[in-house]
């Protein structure tokens, strides 16, 4: 793949925008008495993942210090309370820390998240990391979500024409495997008269959860060694105010503005960073936390996080002093603040969700099948989880003619509940739609079936559990296992069975995965030993036949994985 000019072009731009912002904020002042700081409020959001309606579920509420609970999200409301925020600070930026697209609800996945991309362009965003779901449909893809243009396949379907993002995606440690940069790394905007450094970064592991094919050709470096490095160009360039949309996070309890994580990436990375750099927005986590951590100089900078689909908004307010256009770290404020639907939405806003929600409704509406309560995507202390458990079973059904005797899908492509109240389409309690199905498995994997020996079975279940974390895959109900909590990592699992029998090591099972497994997605790299590979359905139309075929659909009972101590 080689460079594209586009991306040369747009790096030549902003440095030439850089040293003309540097130039204006550097011209010398009168003698008459001013402030001497600038107030600045940056304004973010994370993990959209193209939530144009409110979301529903637990996928809709924002916990609250204490426990509580309220309803948050949703474009129209979203853009109402972009505005107070701004109207209250008069300069203003409004960022994101990427996953603005990609495993999007049906209104938007409908029209490949064109609609979504100029609801963004509406509000004003100015800037934008990239995060692994930016790649879901590969590279190119990207670029034209940058740039414009019909979809080469579909063409325009949403409106007549897409004209592209009015906001650069950034990724400072994304390259082309030549080392040419794929994306542009950083952009300023002046506010106030002060120029601001943005730098994007997305995960660096960001390959084990995106498919090989859609990165073919792409690399993703160390995230610290990528906003170094180009936090000290801006240094160079004379821009002291600098902030880190960075699409990595960490895990946390707690209201929006606690700061109970568990630390990770995302701080490993926040306390090693460029002193530089004066806040980072963190996102991929889904999560809610407002911290300071030191950075590398010994002063505290904000970290933080506002959930996703548009229930947060991450403010930090900052004054820039007018002689050294640098931020004053002991004046910044941060704080997280909830999309609350006790406002009114905005008309704009809420005239383009009409629009896409309207166009997808003839497709979104149509039943498909029933359940009899909820099915939920949130595991049982086992992992297990009922969502999970039909989804599995589904797979089996739609890959029998593989030979398939279990199925194993990652809870990472369960993107939401599937509810028993009627959503407010109005198609009636415990009517699941195609729209709603589609919310639950947006992603269009394909289901692959391979032959696995009994050893390569138990190393997978053993991948489970990693130092970093644990991703408890979903089951078919042909087989169950047990685990120990307390035994060390690689020897947790026993008591395999398929079909009701102890699994032999040494023979051979027919086992059921979409290709992003197959290709060792999610760190399961033992799939990659598999053999005699056939090809499946999509994963979501296997759910949709399922549903066909078995509703009502009760929730199974949780009993496919047991946990001992």
């Amino acid at each position: 793949m080689s460079p594209s000019p586009r991306v040369l072009r747009r790096c030549v731009a902003v440095t030439a925008a850089t040293l003309a912002a540097v130039t204006v904020a550097a011209a010398p002042a009168s003698a008459a008495a001013r402030p001497a700081t600038t107030d600045v409020r940056l304004i973010t959001f994370n993990d959209f993942h193209g939530n144009l309606e409110p979301p529903t579920g637990s996928s809709g509420r924002v916990t609250l210090p204490g426990g509580a609970t309220v309803n948050a999200g949703g474009a129209a409301y979203l853009a109402t309370h972009v505005k107070q925020l701004e109207s209250e600070v008069s300069n203003s930026l409004l960022l994101s820390a990427g996953d603005n697209i990609g495993a999007s609800p049906v209104a938007s996945a409908l029209f490949h998240d064109e609609p979504t991309v100029d609801f963004l362009n509406e509000l004003g965003v100015q800037a934008s990391a990239v995060g692994n779901h930016e790649f879901d449909e590969g590279y190119r893809e990207l670029q034209r979500m940058q740039f414009g243009g019909c979809h080469p396949v579909d063409g325009c379907q949403f409106r007549d024409t897409y004209t592209g993002a009015r906001f650069p995606f950034l990724g400072a440690n994304v390259a082309f495997d030549n080392g040419t940069p794929a994306l542009l790394p950083f952009t300023v905007k002046v506010s106030g008269g002060q120029p601001i450094g943005i730098i994007g970064a997305t995960l660096k592991d960001l390959p084990t959860v995106v498919s090989a094919e859609a990165i073919k050709g792409l690399e993703f470096g160390d995230e610290v060694e990528a906003i170094n490095r180009t936090s000290g160009w801006l240094d160079r360039l004379g821009v002291k105010a600098q902030v880190v949309l960075l699409h990595q996070g960490d895990n946390a309890t707690g209201g929006p503005d606690d700061c109970r994580v568990n630390a990770g990436p995302a701080t490993r990375i926040a306390k090693s960073v460029s002193a530089s750099v004066d806040a980072i927005f963190t996102g991929h986590s889904h999560q809610q936390y407002n911290c300071q951590i030191t950075d590398p100089a010994g002063n505290p900078r904000p970290v933080v996080q506002g959930l996703s689909f548009g229930r947060l908004l991450s403010v930090v307010d900052l004054k820039i002093d007018k002689r050294t256009r640098d931020v004053v770290r002991s004046a910044t404020v941060a704080h997280n603040e909830v999309v609350t639907r006790d406002v009114t939405p905005d008309p704009a806003a809420a005239k383009l969700v009409g629009e896409a929600v309207t166009k997808a409704a003839p497709i979104a509406n149509k039943q498909i099948g029933t359940i009899t309560a909820d099915l939920k995507a949130a595991g049982a202390p086992s992992g297990e989880s009922t969502l999970g458990d039909v989804i599995a079973d589904a797979q089996l059904d739609a890959t029998a003619a593989n030979g398939a005797q279990i199925v194993m899908t990652n809870p990472g492509g369960i993107r939401a509940d599937l509810t028993y109240a009627s959503s407010p389409a109005g198609e009636g309690d415990g009517v699941v739609t195609y729209g709603e199905a589609f919310t639950v498995q947006p992603f269009a994997n394909i289901m692959q079936t391979i032959t696995l020996t009994g050893a390569n079975l138990k190393n997978v279940l053993e991948q489970q559990w990693t130092a970093t974390g644990t991703r408890v895959l979903q089951i078919s109900a042909t087989l169950h296992y047990t685990y120990s909590a307390s035994a060390p990592i690689g020897s947790k699992v026993s008591g395999i069975t398929v079909g009701g029998k102890p699994v032999d090591p040494a023979a051979t099972y027919r086992v059921s995965v979409n290709n992003f497994l197959a290709g060792g997605g999610d760190g399961f790299t033992e799939f990659t030993k598999g053999t005699d590979l056939a090809g499946g359905p999509v994963d979501l139309d296997a759910l949709i036949a399922y549903f066909g075929a078995h509703s009502p659909v009760a929730p199974p009972a949780a009993d496919r994985i047991t946990v001992t101590p």
